[in-house]
């Protein structure tokens, strides 16, 4: 069939009357390069789950792919019932949905479809946080769990997160599962139209008890507010970016005595992102009304939550300064650990806590990159990455949250202003217990994929053999075994570590720098350049 005629194939069953006049308008202009973009390809369902740009077609987000997608989860628990069963002794499955373009529609849509194949389905009846929707998925002992969230992606694109319960423990999948779940997908795109896949809409309302559920437990994580009065005067400045954050973050913190002045102008959940061209904390410009705000209200701290609030951005001070997510993956690790935790984890492209773990006495381990990983590091009770993921109370959300991370965060910023410090003190204190470390990250953006490829292979056959004046050795993880193997390149030399990798979730590729020494400031910036002009050389 060629790409015409799967396109109007797609005419026929997609339901979306604006997906289904963006397609009639594409076929009707005759424009091959966007037929063979939509149809040529598929969007592939992987341990992320799905993530894609909105719009018809088996390459983009939409309702058609999604029923695809439900279905196949459905199946693959029923094929596996007996390893997913549920405390009741039967198949469920929590969904929750963000503020993004179709994420009720795409959540709703799921609820029917597993609902008609005898699953209990559980949706929320109002958009949550990611971590809301995986903490109650881990209360609840569903099956699995879906998130409708394209996380801090563009605002043109949805996803479809899944964590699976039984021995996965209620965190992302890992292979096999997504392989097998990707091919129930593929064999119903083979042989089933949208309109042949039932739906049922008995299912069940989750709401307000399982929220309040999460915030009880967020607030059990630091001492009682009448133990620390001080935190009222915690100076603190949030935004929510257009996300789903504020008015759990507004609860919680409240019920825990801060006081939290939000950037009123991105408070309110809108998928149309309007005042971020990129809702991402990390990305330039994104910050810009949050720190503008801390300015204005002399802010102690400045917390930021990506549109599902999984992540989180911090900065401190006046004028204020942000920190990169090693440093508040640091200051974290400390704390935890300092109050007891004996696990500790981060992935490799994370800055080393083998120093921490070992002052500590406690146990550290670094995994691959990604949660879905970090998470099954056994006994974890700290975990994050470099992309301002933490994840603090793995025993109840095992995932990355930015809602319980920040309370955490506020909780050691209040101490410390308590005694005439703030975050920047804390981190030389670091920098003075455990030696000076810099990390960073350059990254590009592409529209052709075959680029990051292009690079890639490059590294691999002729790979540098020296940085900075220091040799090098290069671990090619492609030649790891088993579930070690991933698509990532790791030079080492004794005083710095380069990473290159293409993004999971991202057309980018990601070069993540650290230096450790006398100078690491300095030294990471010269890596920085010397990334940058290899990246531009290789492209």
């Amino acid at each position: 069939m060629n790409l015409v005629a799967r396109a109007h194939s797609w005419l026929d069953q997609d339901p979306d009357p604006i997906t289904r006049a963006e397609l009639a308008e594409i076929l009707q202009r005759g424009d091959q390069k966007e037929l063979s973009i939509r149809f040529g390809a598929r969007l592939e369902f992987g341990t992320a789950g799905l993530r894609g740009e909105l719009g018809a077609g088996p390459n983009r987000m939409n309702q058609v792919v999604v029923a695809q997608t439900a279905l196949g989860l459905s199946r693959f628990l029923i094929e596996n019932r007996d390893s997913y069963l549920d405390p009741k002794g039967e198949l469920s499955v929590v969904i929750g949905y963000d503020a993004r373009v179709n994420s009720d529609v795409f959540a709703k849509l799921s609820a029917e479809i597993l609902a008609a194949q005898g699953i209990k389905a559980k949706l929320f009846s109002m958009m949550v946080p990611t971590p809301v929707a995986a903490f109650t998925g881990k209360l609840l002992g569903s099956s699995a769990t879906v998130v409708v969230t394209a996380s801090h992606n563009p605002p043109r694109d949805n996803g479809y997160k899944v964590y699976l319960g039984g021995k996965n423990g209620h965190s992302q999948l890992v292979p096999p599962q997504d392989a097998e779940i990707a091919t129930h997908i593929q064999q119903i795109a083979n042989s089933t139209s949208f309109t042949q896949i039932e739906r049922d809409n008995s299912y069940e309302a989750l709401g307000v008890e399982q929220v309040d559920a999460y915030a009880n437990r967020a607030v059990e994580l630091i001492p009682p507010a009448e133990q620390k009065p001080e935190r009222e005067n915690l100076r603190i400045a949030y935004t929510a970016m257009h996300g789903v954050g504020f008015d759990h973050i507004e609860k919680i913190f409240t019920q825990a005595g801060f006081k939290v002045a939000s950037v009123k102008a991105q408070e309110v959940p809108d998928g149309s992102f309007p005042t971020v061209s990129f809702p991402n904390p990390e990305e330039p410009g994104a910050m810009d009304l949050a720190l503008e705000l801390a300015k204005e209200i002399g802010a102690d701290l400045v917390l930021a939550n990506d549109p599902d609030a999984d992540r989180l951005a911090v900065g401190y001070g006046s004028p204020p300064r942000m920190l990169t997510g090693d440093q508040v993956g640091t200051i974290l690790a400390d704390r935890m650990a300092s109050k007891g935790a004996k696990v500790i984890a981060n992935s490799i492209v994370s800055q080393d806590l083998s120093s921490i773990a070992n002052h500590h006495g406690v146990s550290y381990s670094q995994t691959l990159t990604g949660f879905k990983w970090i998470s099954k590091v056994s006994g974890l009770q700290y975990g994050y990455e470099e992309a301002l993921g933490y994840c603090v109370d793995p025993e109840f959300t095992p995932d990355k949250d930015g809602i319980t991370s920040a309370l955490l965060i506020a909780e050691l910023a209040s101490d410390l202003r308590a005694k005439g410090q703030n975050l920047g003190d804390e981190i030389a204190r670091l920098a003075a217990l455990y030696g000076q470390s810099a990390t960073g990250q350059v990254s590009i953006r592409v529209q052709d994929l075959g680029l990051i490829k292009k690079v890639m292979d490059s590294l691999r056959l002729n790979p540098p053999r020296e940085i900075l004046g220091e040799s090098v050795l290069l671990d090619d993880y492609e030649q790891k075994p088993g579930t070690q193997k991933t698509n990532a390149l790791v030079f080492k030399a004794e005083s710095l570590k380069v990473i290159f990798r293409p993004s999971g979730t991202e057309p980018k590729l990601k070069c993540y720098l650290q230096y450790t020494g006398d100078d690491s400031d300095l030294k990471l910036h010269q890596l920085e350049s010397w990334a940058r002009e290899l990246i531009e050389e290789l492209s």
